[in-house]
């Protein structure tokens, strides 16, 4: 098994697998036959306003990793998309965590990543 991460941006290719985006907003200039997701957890994504205190330099990684795992992936919709994340992983021997973000070391999909593996 293999739980890859990729921006969207990136060209799809063969060695994919099963491409999974895991934003809450739809990335901006992406058709989404370029996309050529499998799925889209967008609920799985961090909630607007922790994204923005991000996103806006109010937090660092570290808080928002912190609030991210402890806030939001433990109730709701997330946690239901994390399950969902969880039973894609099992049923697939290649997944990519597609995301948006510019910063390709500090954003979800290398949370959730992380995640995935530990549990592994």
């Amino acid at each position: 098994m293999s739980i890859k991460i990729k921006r969207i941006y990136e060209a799809a290719s063969g060695d994919d697998g099963v491409r999974v985006l895991v934003d809450r907003l739809w990335p901006r200039g992406i058709s989404k036959k370029d996309a050529r997701l499998d799925y889209w957890l967008k609920n799985i994504g961090p909630a607007s306003e922790l994204r923005k205190s991000f996103h806006q330099d109010k937090m660092n990684f570290s808080t928002f990793k912190k609030r991210y795992k402890e806030e939001q992936l433990r109730n709701g919709e997330q946690l239901e998309e994390l399950e969902k994340l969880r039973d894609i992983v099992d049923e697939h021997t290649i997944v990519t965590l597609l995301f948006a973000a510019k910063d390709e070391e500090n954003n979800q999909a290398v949370i959730l990543q992380e995640i995935l593996k530990d549990e592994r």
